[in-house]
Order: C-alpha cells, then sequence, then structure tokens
C-alpha cells in the first residue's frame, strides 16, 4: 500500500464517525442500456448529498490534530462544499464563517444554517463567486482562521480520496474503468490517486460540462488556465480554473480520457434517473452518467463505475431540466413567424401542426400599420420527426419564419 492510500484509508476510518461507507449499487437499466456492468457509486447519499463532506471533515479533523486550538474555519461556496464545511463544524464544536453569493438560491442558505446550527455564520457578499472568494480570503487575512478550500488543498484531495478506497473495498476486483466528475479537480484528483497505487490497470474518464471545461483546457496547456467564460448550469462543476494542486497529479491524463457533456443532455439524464430509477442528481452528480453515450463502444462487457457526485437539487429548477431537455431532444422548438394580417391567416396555419403538436407558448403582436404581425409560437411535439413535416408545410405555404430554439440570446430575452 502505498502512502498516499495509507492516507486516504486513514481518512476513510476516521470518517466513519459521521456516516457509514456511501452504498455502490449495480445499475441493471443501465447496465441493460449499454451491455455492461455498471456500478454507481451514490455520493448524493452522504448525510450532506454530496461527497464535499469527505473533503471538509478530513481537512479539518487534521488541522485541528496538528493545532487543536484552531477552533474557526472560512470557506467561500455556493453549494455542497458550504454546506460539508458546516456539518464538519458542527461535529467538532468549531466556529466557521461561510462566505455566499448573495444570489444564492435561499434553499441552499437554509440548508447551510441547517447542517451547521449555532456552529456557522453565513455571510452574503458579491453577485459572483470571484467577490465571494476574495471577501472570505481577506477575512481569512484579519482573523485567526483557516481558510477551507473545496478543492485546491492536499487534506481535501486526501478526504475525497475515500471515494476510492471504499470502492475497491466494495467490489470484488477492480473495475474496468471509472467515470468521475470534475469540477475543481479534488475529487478525480484524489480517486485516481488510490487507483494508481493499488489498481493501476483500472482506465478512467473525466466529465466535466461543456461550459466549464477547464480539465480540458489545462490538459491542452499544460498548465492549469482561467476560462474567459463559464455557463454555470453545472453549479456543482462550473469552475473557471482547474485547482492547482489537482491538477500537479492529473496533468499525466490524454486528452481523449477528458469528457464534455453538453448541459442540456444532462437535463435528460437528470429526468432519465427521476423517472426510471427514482434517483435525484443534481446537475453535476449526473455527469458521469451522462457521458455514458460516448463511450458506449468501450465499455461494453465491461465493469463500470460511475460516481454520482451529488443531489442536492432544488425542484423548483425542474421545469427548466424539462425545457432544457426537449429542446436537446427536438422535442420542443420557438419559432417567431410573420403571419400576414388578414383573416383566416393564423387558421392556416393551425392547419399544418400535426396531431401530436401542441402549442406551449403563443404570443401575438399585431400593429395596424403593417401588413404582417410577428408571433413567438412554442410548440412541443412526441416525435422530433414531427418538425421536419411542420417545416416543410411552412416552406410550401411560403411562410416566413424564424426558428430561435438554439439561439441563446434571443432564447433567453423571449421565453
Amino acid at each position: 500500500m502505498g502512502e498516499f492510500t495509507q492516507r486516504a484509508r486513514a481518512a476513510t476510518e476516521a470518517l466513519r464517525e459521521v456516516f457509514p461507507a456511501t452504498p455502490l449499487q449495480r445499475n441493471e437499466h443501465l447496465s441493460a442500456r449499454y451491455g455492461a456492468e455498471i456500478w454507481l457509486k451514490r455520493e448524493d447519499l452522504t448525510p450532506v448529498r454530496s461527497y464535499k463532506l469527505r473533503g471538509a471533515f478530513t481537512a479539518m479533523r487534521k488541522a485541528r490534530a496538528a493545532d487543536p486550538g484552531q477552533a474557526h474555519f472560512v470557506c467561500a461556496s455556493a453549494g455542497n462544499h458550504a454546506q460539508g464545511m458546516a456539518y464538519a463544524c458542527r461535529h467538532f464544536g468549531v466556529r466557521g464563517t461561510i462566505f455566499m453569493p448573495v444570489t444564492t438560491p435561499q434553499q441552499k442558505i437554509d440548508k447551510t444554517r441547517m447542517f451547521g446550527g449555532n456552529s456557522v455564520e453565513i455571510r452574503l457578499v458579491g453577485d459572483y463567486f470571484d467577490r465571494t472568494l476574495a471577501a472570505a480570503q481577506d477575512f481569512c487575512g484579519k482573523a485567526t482562521a483557516r481558510f477551507l478550500s473545496p478543492f485546491d488543498d492536499d487534506d481535501v484531495i486526501e478526504g475525497q480520496a475515500s471515494v476510492a478506497v471504499e470502492i475497491l473495498d466494495q467490489l470484488p476486483e477492480p473495475p474496468d474503468l471509472v467515470v468521475v466528475p470534475v469540477g475543481g479537480g479534488g475529487l478525480s484528483a484524489g480517486v485516481t490517486g488510490v487507483f494508481a497505487e493499488i489498481a493501476p490497470m483500472t482506465d478512467f474518464r473525466f466529465a466535466e460540462p461543456l461550459g466549464g471545461a477547464s480539465l480540458a483546457a489545462a490538459v491542452a496547456a499544460g498548465e492549469p488556465v482561467t476560462l474567459k467564460r463559464v455557463n454555470s448550469f453545472v453549479d456543482g462543476a462550473a469552475v473557471a480554473r482547474i485547482g492547482a494542486r489537482p491538477f500537479a497529479r492529473l496533468k499525466a491524463i490524454r486528452a481523449a480520457q477528458v469528457l464534455a457533456a453538453p448541459e442540456d443532455r444532462i437535463c435528460i439524464t437528470m429526468l432519465d434517473m427521476l423517472n426510471v430509477e427514482g434517483i435525484v442528481l443534481e446537475p453535476a452528480g449526473a455527469l458521469s452518467v451522462d457521458v455514458l453515450p460516448d463511450l458506449a463502444d468501450v465499455i461494453r462487457g465491461r465493469r463500470i463505475v460511475c460516481v454520482t457526485s451529488g443531489g442536492n437539487f432544488d425542484f423548483e429548477r425542474l421545469p427548466e431540466v424539462k425545457e432544457r431537455a426537449q429542446r436537446y431532444a427536438g422535442l420542443k422548438k420557438y419559432f417567431i413567424l410573420r403571419m400576414p394580417q388578414r383573416p383566416g391567416a393564423l387558421r392556416e396555419f393551425l392547419a399544418m401542426l400535426g396531431p401530436d403538436d401542441d402549442i406551449a407558448r403563443f404570443e401575438y403582436l399585431k400593429k395596424s400599420a403593417r401588413n404582417f404581425g410577428s408571433v413567438l409560437i412554442g410548440i412541443e411535439t412526441k416525435s422530433a420527426d414531427s418538425f421536419a413535416a411542420l417545416i416543410r408545410k411552412m416552406d410550401e405555404a411560403a411562410f416566413s419564419y424564424r426558428d430561435i430554439t438554439d439561439d441563446d440570446a434571443l432564447a433567453e430575452f423571449l421565453v
């Protein structure tokens, strides 16, 4: 057993003070779909519904062992890391100051406060995370407190490595391939570190959101780089720059091992897991399952472990998830039509719709000074092929229209 694995196993044993090993479950639905033996490492079933508790607890435990007087910890987080640290603060009876963006949903603030109780203070600072992080670090410089990074910390990485220790303990032999979600890189750095020492023949794939592909960018550049833009939908993994310490452990991976998951496709995966399996996953928690179609030829007949990293999903977001899923699957489209201002024009258009086409949005702006009015229309259907028939009919009737489904600027403004 290597030195890193020894530390990871010690972290795993210490974690048993607060929760048992999370289940490693064979998923028959996914196994049948892909012709493989697919197991889910259910990190969505920790006390805080994500793996982040592992790193926060381990770093806090080791800091207090090194300095028993260390009784104040600080972090900046809008989600799972905040909840993990709050839970650890309450367990150790220490003070925690948690900085969160002003824009953090109230549900996440309430859950963080619930886990931390009287042990934590929540401060809302900044509209964007960069401002929140700067405020937290400035606070640490003025107070005798330790900053607890969500991923760029060796002790946090060590705590996340406990996921790998449990996987290897729960299977009779190592898996052929492990799929790990990537945000800041703490989880993937820890898990790969243990497997490199214990089961080096196990292969890896790393799943990150298409709009936050910081690992792919770092692999291409040979060092961490800051993305110019980040899509925040996959909030648990939407990181503009992978951590320096995690990347130092990951820099040998190949570009082909890093897979990008489109945000809208992730929504299809979330709904599939919810409706078929009854498993609630947040967007980041669904990453490892979402990239399985990209691995169909690689995984057939093999034993695969997907780490489902979190289940902190706010069901108020469900309509948005459904909307994104329908649009990605081609089952919902938005058009702007130029409708002739004459009797019967609307009736002609409605006659073009098929039996499974349903109007989900309709806004008609009639202007008396023009011969045409603009219509915003959203249409849902049961088969993506239905839209080909509708578009053909509109073309044949010489209707003037514009498909704005994939126009992000217009869709965000109008839909």
